[in-house]
């Protein structure tokens, strides 16, 4: 059996004696968005696993891999459980902001609720690059942080009764909203974390199943890498090439750390 907390602290670069506290969450999470990488390359490779909180850690934490959100986020909550917070899982409904229509996979994002002092807060690492890299509360306040302004609103949909809305550094000009969320419907164990995976796995709607893709914040930016082309983000200013297959090895492991593809 791996240990979580200490392999989870070597992986992001914090220090074993480090207590971690409510007030230094938003470094726990900007290391954590800078340390594991968003990215569906076992799908790809037709590697998936069933998820346990073992398999977790040794995809993430022994083989020094990333996920998606059903993988980074489940992690992140049990390292916040185990450093003594009150957290549970929950799962939203992304809404795809290009179709103006939400997405046709279900409830397929699982993010991190967080009670603290009698607020709730939203917490997540597991959105791409669209992270607000602090914890957002559930009241309507505007959370602003390196990478854009985010708030959590309270609104009734099929999906559930709130929802996160957002606007990104460089990005978005006006609001948008990034996924509805339910906060009556925590997960109640990890089979749904494998019902998540199933549906992203085999959905022919599904955006993970098709390419490669890796995405990852970086301290000035960020970096997205897929089998054709390679996008980074620094200071506001973005640059794209074209790649080729042996090209994606080269950068998935400069970039990503990622040693055998």
């Amino acid at each position: 059996m791996y240990e979580l907390n200490g392999l989870f602290r070597k992986r992001m670069g914090i220090p074993e004696n480090q207590k971690i506290t409510f007030e230094t969450l938003d470094h726990i999470l900007r290391k954590t968005a800078l340390s594991l990488p968003f990215e569906n390359l076992s799908i790809i490779s037709n590697k998936t696993s069933i998820i346990t909180k073992e398999s977790l850690i040794t995809k993430m934490l022994v083989k020094n891999e990333g996920g998606l959100c059903y993988q980074l986020n489940p992690l992140l909550y049990f390292f916040l459980v185990e450093n003594g917070f009150n957290a549970a899982l929950v799962r939203g409904e992304v809404y795809n902001y290009a179709t103006k229509d939400w997405s046709k996979l279900g409830r397929t994002h699982v993010t991190i609720l967080l009670q603290h002092k009698g607020q709730t807060y939203l917490v997540d690492t597991g959105f791409g690059g669209n992270l607000p890299l602090k914890p957002v509360p559930l009241n309507g306040e505007t959370t602003s942080s390196v990478n854009g302004e985010f708030r959590v609103k309270a609104m009734e949909s099929d999906y559930g009764d709130y929802v996160l809305e957002l606007k990104l550094k460089y990005k978005d000009t006006d609001w948008k909203i990034g996924y509805a969320f339910d906060t009556k419907r925590p997960l109640e164990n990890l089979s749904e974390l494998n019902e998540v995976q199933g549906i992203i796995v085999q959905h022919k709607e599904s955006r993970f199943n098709k390419t490669p893709l890796i995405t990852q914040l970086t301290s000035d930016g960020n970096v997205t890498l897929t089998d054709t082309s390679f996008t980074q983000w620094m200071n506001g200013k973005s640059s794209k090439e074209q790649i080729d297959s042996v090209k994606f090895k080269e950068l998935a492991k400069q970039h990503f750390g990622f040693q055998e593809l």
